[in-house]
């Protein structure tokens, strides 16, 4: 459950920044010789969002288990899974977090795409569609002819959105949804750019403490509850190039998820490390959870509630889409 908004705001303060730093840039990731463990590639570059979602990535960087593995990883700000898919295609990134949702449609459309390893799991309100507190729009049927605002079109977030609308009566058609970075939302909204927007974490507790917004409604509900959210992808090419490569990242990244599930104290020390959430904020803040395997049953959830919302043309079966982790031992 969420916390009492008055001590979210006291921990948040006036120091909470909506922007967050960012880490890395883009480019080409340079082969380098293979280590003794004979990594095809032994610094990559992964993109991720910085919001707590891949905090698993910068856990494994601090504790040395990307080291352990031979591997120098480099992380690298995304906007979105949407929009980092053309960055795995032209090398700029080797692996990048993704969300299910867009990963599926892109394979849909023919991209030659590889989930690699699980990151995060929806949970209660952790994905909200939030309001200015002197909104007009106090039930999500009143959301009909509004503006929303999400990190990508097309992908969770409007997916999660629209399970929502049709509870309320409505559909996708009755709203328009608009594009704007995570950090941009809450000031935007603010503005009137917009009327609403899909907001996870730090965001939530950012925007209620600085800018007074309440929660409309918790999007993983009913259909979405417990939904799988994110993972990390690769190329379907970049994969079969770079087996050991992939392997290493796929061990450490198990190993970090694995340890984040088990202690959230990990968590709130990574956060702040590689956004400008402060240690107060991290403390607060609404978590999701951090599976340490992918799991074709529950990530074939997403891809059906897509055909069920016509994200999907046709049926897929994500089991051909996993790209299964090395064996133990």
């Amino acid at each position: 459950m969420t916390r009492n908004l008055r001590c979210r705001a006291i921990a948040v303060g006036a120091a909470v920044a909506l922007a967050l730093t960012a880490c890395g840039s883009g480019g080409e990731s340079p082969d380098t010789t293979a280590n003794a463990d004979g990594l095809e590639k032994t610094t990559i570059k992964v993109g991720a969002l910085p919001i707590p979602d891949p905090v698993s990535l910068y856990i494994a960087n601090a504790k040395g288990y990307f080291k352990e593995e031979g591997l120098t990883v480099e992380p690298v700000i995304i906007t979105g899974g949407a929009a980092a898919i053309p960055q795995v295609e032209n090398g700029s990134l080797d692996i990048s977090m993704t969300n299910y949702v867009s990963t599926f449609s892109a394979v849909e459309a023919g991209k030659k795409l590889k989930l690699v390893a699980d990151m995060y799991q929806a949970a209660e309100n952790n994905f909200n569609i939030m309001v200015p507190k002197d909104s007009p729009i106090n039930a999500v049927a009143d959301l009909k002819g509004k503006t929303i605002l999400v990190n990508n079109l097309r992908n969770v977030a409007t997916l999660a959105v629209t399970t929502q609308l049709k509870v309320a009566g409505l559909t996708e058609n009755d709203v328009k949804f608009a594009e704007k970075p995570f950090p941009e939302m809450g000031n935007a909204i603010a503005s009137g750019q917009a009327d609403a927007g899909w907001i996870t974490e730090p965001f939530i507790t950012a925007t209620q403490s600085q800018l007074g917004f309440r929660k409309l409604a918790d999007t993983m509900t009913g259909e979405t509850e417990n939904l799988p959210i994110a993972g990390w992808m690769a190329t379907e090419e970049w994969a079969q190039k770079h087996p050991k490569t992939l392997a290493a990242f796929q061990r450490a990244i198990s190993k970090a998820q694995t340890l984040a599930s088990s202690d959230r104290k990990e968590i709130e020390a990574m956060i702040p490390t590689y956004t400008k959430i402060t240690p107060e904020v991290a403390s607060v803040i609404t978590l999701g959870t951090y599976p340490s395997e992918l799991n074709a049953d529950r990530l074939q959830k997403v891809a059906d509630l897509m055909l069920e919302y016509k994200y999907l043309e046709k049926p897929i079966d994500v089991k051909s889409i996993i790209v299964a982790p090395p064996a133990a031992g």
